[in-house]
């Protein structure tokens, strides 16, 4: 019976994704009319696959296509976004100038990336863009498959998405085929970090663009609603924030906390407490597929009643909670660019992560860093930094950072350039096989003319 439910099911996606399909074609784009503003057809047509959707879905992905394309339409671009259903609103709409076009997907962790990006390279042929930017590897293994219907192809490379734990060996596979037709088949590459263009120069011995993500600077907030809601104190608490999977490191994070109890915590020379003014710590986030792995963090973190898991937030809520954090932790195995270290830093907040190399790209002082995985050197780190506040001027110059080296603005416009010169380089080559195909008309006309003439000279001579 189970089975044939399982059958059921799949027969139903597969249904939908045919009726999807078919639905791209049918789909009549709005009229002007319906559309916030007219569009000028001189304006530089960008199609975008490989985000679930914004705003307000959890990622980082997510939140890069949030903030860029909005930066891109200033700029006079016209941006068209395929985004899953299951995790947006079904309709299309706009945000921010930004034409959202949900697609189906099934919503499984191992296949909705796939299917999305191979109906959505379908839908974009009636679009016909200047440019189909695709982001991170697993829907870039349909690259091939776009370059093939003839698009211009741009692939943000996010991280090697097989490092992290959560994925078997068939998915991690998968994923680094989609890094190799990516990085071969692209007409350009773009990475958020110098790590990631590293890596992509190694293994495949191809140029690429660092463009990291970024922040927009906030307002720090005085309101304390939020505190208020879960029961906190202005500087007395640690957030994290981040999905609930393997590689954000949620588990370490938790057990150190516990271990700040302890009162034989790593030596003899710990006879109380580490924690002695009750902290507390606050984890925003959620599982996007619940599984073994974040059922068993909300069994842990119920087991201390300082824990406080309050799912996905965003807007004001979150805000709230990053204005008003003594600590933010970010204690991940993996990161392409970690978005959420960021935002911590552009409210000036203290800052603890864990030692790999996405981390360290962002620019944290060393005593900032713990080894990854070590509990006792996380729980250690945290202790420290309980008793020394970030200072003002700390703070300061932490946002100033922010300012200077991850403006979305600057972003947008460094983008824009890669588009320019994918379409730029196409029209040369364009241009010079023209120019090739003329001349060699024009040689086949000058031989044409000289067979004629050696061929009608010996007739006339026959007439003399």
């Amino acid at each position: 019976m189970q089975k044939a439910v399982v059958f059921a099911v799949s027969v139903n996606d597969i249904t939908e994704m045919i009726n999807s399909i078919r639905n791209t074609f049918e789909h009549e784009t709005p009229t002007m009319s319906h559309q916030p503003s007219a569009i000028n057809h001189s304006k530089l047509k960008i199609t975008v696959l490989g985000t679930r959707g914004f705003p307000q879905v959890q990622g980082g992905v997510e939140a890069h296509c949030e903030n860029l394309y909005p930066q891109l339409v200033e700029r006079g671009c016209d941006v068209v976004v395929f985004t899953r259903k299951p995790y947006v609103n079904n309709t299309d709409t706009f945000y921010k100038g930004v034409h959202l076009i949900p697609l189906f997907c099934p919503k499984n962790k191992f296949l909705e990336a796939f299917f999305h990006t191979f109906i959505g390279i379908l839908a974009a042929k009636k679009h016909s863009p200047d440019i189909l930017h695709i982001h991170a590897i697993g829907p870039s293994l349909m690259v091939p498959l776009a370059r093939l219907l003839g698009f211009k192809v741009v692939m943000t490379h996010h991280g090697p998405d097989y490092q992290r734990k959560k994925w078997g060996k068939l998915a991690k596979i998968v994923l680094k085929l989609g890094e190799k037709y990516g990085c071969k088949w692209a007409n350009s590459i773009i990475t958020i970090s110098d790590t990631i263009a590293d890596h992509i120069k190694n293994r495949y011995k191809k140029n690429v663009k660092v463009i990291p993500n970024g922040v927009i600077l906030p307002d720090i907030l005085q309101s304390n609603d939020c505190l208020m809601k879960y029961g906190l104190t202005k500087g007395n608490y640690i957030l994290a924030v981040g999905r609930f999977v393997p590689e954000k490191g949620f588990h370490d994070l938790i057990t150190a906390f516990n271990q700040l109890y302890s009162v034989d915590f790593t030596s003899l020379e710990y006879k109380e407490p580490l924690q002695t003014n009750h902290w507390k710590l606050v984890i925003v986030g959620e599982a996007d597929h619940e599984d073994v792995y974040s059922t068993n963090l909300k069994v842990q973190a119920k087991k201390n009643s300082d824990i406080i898991l309050t799912g996905f937030l965003t807007g004001k809520p979150l805000q709230e909670l990053y204005s008003n954090a003594g600590i933010f932790v970010l204690p991940s195995y993996y990161e392409g660019l970690p978005i959420v270290l960021l935002e911590a830093l552009s409210y000036g907040l203290s800052c603890i992560a864990s030692n790999i190399p996405a981390n360290k790209n962002v620019k944290l002082s060393d005593d900032r860093f713990f080894e990854v995985g070590n509990i006792t050197s996380l729980a250690k780190k945290i202790q420290a930094f309980m008793e020394k506040p970030i200072t003002d001027k700390d703070k300061r110059e932490q946002r100033n950072m922010i300012v200077a080296n991850y403006d979305w603005g600057n972003i947008a416009e460094e983008t824009l350039e890669v588009y320019k010169k994918v379409i730029n380089r196409d029209n040369d080559k364009k241009k010079i096989n023209d120019e090739i195909t003329q001349k060699h008309r024009s040689i086949q006309s000058q031989v044409n003319h000289l067979s004629l003439y050696l061929f009608a000279f010996p007739l006339a001579g026959s007439d003399l």
